[in-house]
C-alpha cells in the first residue's frame, strides 16, 4: 500500500449541526495523520473551482450556495473546516468512513449515512467532502492549501516573486 494524501472538508451543515467533533472522531479510526488544517470562508470562485466537474448539472447553483453556507443563512455557517490527511491507502480508507456521496445510499454507520440528508431541491447535504482519487486529491489540495500550510512537502514547489501584492497584517 502506498502513502497517499487527500482533502477532507467538513461542510457548513456539519459545522452548523456541531458535528465537527463527532466527524473528527470517526475519521481518527483510520489512524491517518493530519498534515494540514484550517477554517475557510468559501468564496464563489473557490466553490466553482472545487465543483468544476458539476458545472453543467441543474443543481450547480444550489451546490455552490450549499458549500458557501448560504442555504444556512450565512455567518456563522459560511465556512468549512479543511484538512489534508496522509496515510497508507488513505483515499479508500477515508472514503469508506465517509460513506457513499448519496446519504440515503451510505452505510448508516458512516459519516454521511449517520448525518447526511437530501434537500427538497436534490442537493446532497452530506456533511463531508472526501477526495475520490489521487489526481483529484492533488488538484483539490493545491486548490484549498498553500504549500506553507501543509507541514510536509508533498508536491514539488517553486519560489515566486509577486510584486504589488497587498496582504492583511496584524495591526
Amino acid at each position: 500500500m502506498a502513502v497517499e494524501q487527500l482533502l477532507i472538508l467538513i461542510k457548513p451543515d456539519g459545522v452548523k449541526k456541531s458535528l465537527t467533533g463527532n466527524i473528527l472522531t470517526k475519521l481518527s479510526e483510520a489512524r491517518m495523520v493530519i498534515i494540514g488544517s484550517k477554517t475557510v470562508k468559501v468564496s464563489r470562485e473557490l466553490a466553482e473551482k472545487h465543483y468544476w466537474q458539476l458545472k453543467d448539472k441543474p443543481f450547480f447553483p444550489e451546490l455552490l450556495d450549499y458549500i458557501q453556507g448560504k442555504i444556512f443563512g450565512g455567518a456563522p455557517w459560511d465556512r468549512v473546516l479543511a484538512f489534508v490527511y496522509q496515510g497508507e491507502d488513505a483515499i479508500a480508507r477515508m472514503r469508506k468512513i465517509a460513506g457513499a456521496t448519496n446519504p440515503e445510499e451510505a452505510d448508516p454507520i458512516s459519516i454521511r449515512g449517520a448525518y447526511g440528508r437530501i434537500t427538497t431541491k436534490g442537493v446532497y447535504e452530506n456533511v463531508v467532502h472526501c477526495s475520490s482519487e489521487i489526481s483529484e486529491a492533488e488538484r483539490e489540495i493545491k486548490l484549498w492549501f498553500k504549500p506553507e500550510e501543509i507541514v510536509y512537502n508533498i508536491y514539488p514547489t517553486k519560489e515566486i516573486t509577486i510584486e504589488n501584492k497587498k496582504e492583511t497584517a496584524w495591526a
